[in-house]
C-alpha cells in the first residue's frame, strides 16, 4: 500500500480508502481509478479487499449532540473529531437531538444496527453531568463536554475554573485590584466554574472578594452592557472587568464608550471563549480560549483507540486547558 501511494502520488490513507471501497469519502473518481490501476500494475491482490456484509469495516463514528445551532462551539468540536477521524480512515455522522428523548432513541435504534459503526461520541452544548443512554452500555462511547459519576466512560471537558483563574490573574498582574465580574446564568456549570476561578485568583493574591462587584448576565451582549454600565456608574467603580464570555465583553466595551471611559487606559476588559469577533473589537479583546477543536480531536482519538484495542483500556476523564489569549484590552490601571 505504501508503494501504491508513492506511485499514484497520494497518501497511504487515500490508498486505504480506495482499496477498502469506503464510500461517501472525498476521494475523486479520477484518484480512485489511478490507485486501482497502479495496484493492478504492481500485482497487489485487490480481491482480498472486496468485503461482503460479514466483513464490513467498522469505520463510522456516530457524533450525537443535543444542539448545533446556538453557538459556533459545537461546530468546532465536530471539526476536530472529523479531522482526526479522517486521518484514521474513519467518517463521522452527526445527529442533533435538541434534547428530545424520542429522537435520540430513534437515532440510536437506526445507527447501532449499522455494521460499520465503530463507536459513539456523546456530546452536550453546555458542560454538565449527563446520563448515558442504556442502549450504549455495550458500545464504545466517549463523552464530549459532559461527564458522569463513577468514570464509566472516558470524557473531556474544558478546565473552566483554571480559565477563570487565568483571566483574573492577567488583570491582577497588570496591577488591578478592584476587578468586577459579569458571570453567565447560574444554572450553567461553566458559569459557576469561571466564577470559582475568579475568586481563587483574588484569594491567591490576598484581594478580598467583594460580591458587590459581581453581576449575573445571560451570555448576551445586552446583559454585558447593562451590568457593566451599572458597575461603572457607581462610586468606587472597578478598574477592570472580567466577562464570562466574549459577547458580554462586547456589551461592556459599549458601556465604557457610553461613559467616556477609554479602553484600556481607563478600563481593562477580558472576555472568554475567543470567538472570531474578539480579534476585531477596538481594541482587540484579551480573552480565554475555549479548546473546542482540541476536545473534538481528543474525543475521536480516544474513541478509536478504545474501540480498536484488543483488551479494555482504562477510562480517562480529563479537563483540557483553557489558555489566556492576551491582546490589547488590558493595561495597568490609571493613576
Amino acid at each position: 500500500m505504501t508503494d501504491i501511494a508513492k506511485l499514484a502520488g497520494v497518501s497511504q490513507s487515500t490508498v486505504s480508502l480506495v482499496l477498502n471501497d469506503v464510500r461517501g469519502t472525498q476521494v475523486s473518481a479520477r484518484t480512485r481509478e489511478t490507485v486501482l490501476r497502479v495496484a493492478r500494475e504492481i500485482g497487489y491482490p485487490i480481491d482480498r479487499h472486496v468485503r461482503g456484509p460479514a466483513r464490513q469495516q467498522r469505520n463510522l463514528i456516530l457524533y450525537l449532540t443535543d444542539e448545533l445551532s446556538t453557538s459556533p462551539h459545537t461546530m468546532q468540536t465536530i471539526d476536530g473529531a472529523k479531522d482526526y477521524a479522517w486521518e484514521q480512515d474513519c467518517l463521522v455522522a452527526v445527529f442533533a437531538t435538541r434534547s428530545n428523548p424520542d429522537l435520540e432513541s430513534a437515532v440510536l435504534a437506526q445507527m447501532l444496527d449499522n455494521p460499520a459503526l465503530l463507536g459513539v461520541i456523546y456530546s452536550t452544548i453546555f458542560t454538565r453531568a449527563t446520563t448515558v443512554p442504556a442502549a450504549l452500555a455495550q458500545v464504545p462511547t466517549v463523552l464530549l463536554n459532559c461527564h458522569t459519576k463513577g468514570r464509566t466512560h472516558s470524557s473531556v471537558v474544558p478546565s473552566e475554573m483554571l480559565g477563570g483563574f487565568a483571566a483574573t490573574m492577567h488583570l491582577i498582574e497588570a496591577g488591578h485590584r478592584r476587578i468586577g465580574m459579569i458571570t453567565g446564568e447560574g444554572w450553567i456549570e461553566a458559569s459557576g466554574e469561571r466564577l470559582k476561578g475568579y475568586r481563587q485568583a483574588l484569594s491567591t493574591c490576598d484581594i478580598p472578594f467583594d460580591p458587590a462587584l459581581v453581576r449575573q448576565g445571560d451570555w448576551q451582549v445586552g446583559s454585558g452592557f447593562e451590568h457593566a454600565r451599572d458597575l461603572l456608574s457607581r462610586p468606587g467603580r472597578p478598574t477592570a472587568l472580567f466577562c464570562a464570555n466574549d459577547l458580554m465583553a462586547l456589551g461592556a466595551i459599549d458601556a465604557a464608550r457610553e461613559l467616556k471611559l477609554a479602553i484600556p487606559d481607563q478600563l481593562s476588559v477580558v472576555g472568554y471563549d475567543d470567538q472570531d469577533i474578539a480579534r476585531y473589537t477596538h481594541p482587540p479583546l484579551s480573552t480565554v480560549l475555549l479548546p473546542n477543536y482540541e476536545m473534538g480531536r481528543w474525543a475521536a482519538e480516544t474513541l478509536i483507540a478504545e474501540a480498536r484495542a484488543e483488551a479494555p483500556l482504562r477510562r480517562v476523564a480529563i479537563k483540557m486547558e483553557c489558555p489566556l489569549v492576551p491582546r490589547d484590552s488590558v493595561a495597568p490601571p490609571a493613576a
